[in-house]
């Protein structure tokens, strides 16, 4: 049976498609193989990638593809660059355990107790546990470590000295959560044997060791050059406060250079410094009373019964507003200088600080040149606060302390690695007898500011070393206000 008209017609037509389908499919496929080595060459380079989306011929000469990527960006959104972070190799040991650490007292005192704690994991090659903070102080200050600190910045800077995570394994957080770690104060003052006798044991057999009290428990002399440089660098490179915090103390800083130099005051004359050493000098019966109340109140300031006077005399007080004032005249402080007052709340107000302001009209406070909402997230956060006044007292012209406690300490040293900037060491034990003197009329003002640039004349915080007496170590040189083994090959003979 022969074929009808029309199927031959079909036949015929679909004979000649099939050509032209394999053609439309290579073509297709062609497209999208050439589409993808675009895509893929785009995603190489910086310079193809938003031509190619945009249609442009930037392939056609280098030159055209220059002149076109710049105008590109400059037009259009420019992009965000980004730097790259360089971090160190990982040091490669076994590790013996994790070491978890509870920072107690004020900002400076936990700053020197984390350099402390790094140099001895380190040197028993345990995994560090980033520092807890004291939030059960007379501050009650509720941050955490992330809230002062650059917490990645201080894992990633020290990759080469010792591993430091931010918790531990599941199954160690668990036993920590439910109190069933070896928990212990360190022994204050040791040296690196100590650690390594008593302590890695201990990390040995329990897998995880909390020490709860991290204040001066490792010895100022004595120590490895080693383990000195690492406390150095925790303390100086990866110890940064928070970007935030940085901000906002540059900020600071701006304000007061566009008036001229500054000195920072670090007017130790708070409420807990007073009830803390007993010192009344100056002050009404009734804030006497107050401040014994307070002391009596926290159960670890140990020493109760005070003698404010005998105090005083040997020098073991912080100058008051009002000796602080005559002392900054009799050194020449220029008294349009603005001074900068690096402290919380001064105890008695305006009514001690009077005599200071009259003296030096230009004192500051960072309440006085910030806007409220500048400071509202570091209300009631007194470390915050002081990370603020720490930061702008390293970029000051001069910094003067009245009182040695761990941040006067902390900056002398910090300023110290920073060039030897100058710090006036307050000798309070000869100031306050000259300050008698004067007031009581044997000694008259020329006299009084003679003697007073005489005790300070070596002073400055030039380079020296520190005193050293092994038997007595609360006496001798703080570590961190002198860490001259980290001040390279300077000249000491001439200052010995």
């Amino acid at each position: 049976m022969g074929l009808k008209p029309g199927s031959e017609k079909l036949k015929a037509m679909a004979a000649m498609s099939r050509p032209r389908v394999k053609l439309w499919m290579v073509r297709a496929v062609t497209t999208v193989l050439l589409w993808i080595f675009i895509v893929q060459l785009s995603a190489m380079t910086d310079v193809l990638g938003p031509r190619v989306l945009k249609g442009l011929p930037s392939c056609l000469s280098s030159s055209s593809s220059s002149r076109d990527f710049s105008s590109v960006s400059l037009v259009s959104s420019p992009r965000k660059v980004v730097q790259k972070i360089v971090v160190p190799p990982k040091r490669l040991y076994r590790n013996n355990g994790y070491l978890m650490v509870s920072c107690n007292g004020g900002l400076n005192q936990m700053r020197s107790a984390i350099c402390d704690m790094v140099a001895i994991a380190r040197n028993l090659n345990v995994t560090l546990v980033v520092p807890e903070l004291d939030k059960t102080s007379f501050w009650a200050d509720p941050s955490d470590f992330h809230d002062i600190f650059d917490v990645d910045h201080f894992i990633n800077s020290l990759r080469d000295e010792v591993r430091i995570v931010k918790e531990l394994p599941p199954r160690l957080k668990r036993r920590a959560q439910m109190g069933l770690i070896h928990s212990m104060p360190p022994v204050s003052w040791s040296d690196i044997s100590y650690y390594h006798n008593q302590i890695l044991p201990l990390i040995k057999k329990h897998k995880v060791v909390h020490l709860n009290r991290t204040d001066a428990r490792l010895a100022n002399n004595g120590l490895s050059p080693e383990i000195q440089n690492l406390r150095c660098k925790v303390n100086f490179k990866s110890l940064k406060f928070t970007p935030q915090i940085e901000k906002l103390g540059k900020r600071v800083i701006k304000i007061l250079r566009e008036k001229g130099p500054y000195l920072v005051l670090h007017l130790r004359y708070e409420m807990d410094m007073l009830a803390f050493s007993g010192c009344t000098h100056g002050c009404t019966q009734k804030e006497a009373d107050e401040l014994e109340k307070l002391r009596y109140a926290y159960p670890w300031w140990k020493e109760k019964v005070i003698d404010s006077n005998q105090k005083r005399n040997e020098g073991l007080c912080p100058l008051t507003p009002e000796e602080t004032a005559l002392v900054l005249r009799a050194l020449n402080i220029d008294k349009n200088m603005q001074i900068y007052i690096a402290a919380g709340q001064i105890y008695g107000g305006k009514r001690r600080m009077a005599s200071l302001i009259s003296s030096f009209p230009n004192v500051v406070r960072k309440e006085t040149l910030l806007k409220p909402q500048d400071l509202r997230y570091f209300q009631n956060h007194s470390s915050q606060m002081a990370a603020l006044d720490y930061f702008v007292s390293l970029g000051s012209d001069i910094f003067v302390p009245t009182y040695d406690g761990n941040m006067a300490k902390v900056v002398e040293g910090h300023r110290r690695y920073l060039g030897f900037k100058k710090t006036i060491l307050l000798d309070r034990k000869s100031i306050v007898p000259l300050i008698d003197r004067y007031n009581n009329g044997t000694m008259n003002w020329d006299e009084f500011a003679s003697e007073i640039k005489s005790v300070h004349k070596n002073k400055m915080g030039k380079p020296s070393l520190r005193s050293i007496s092994a038997d007595k170590p609360k006496e001798e040189d703080y570590f961190y206000s002198n860490p001259h083994e980290c001040f390279g090959n300077f000249e000491l003979r001439d200052s010995l």
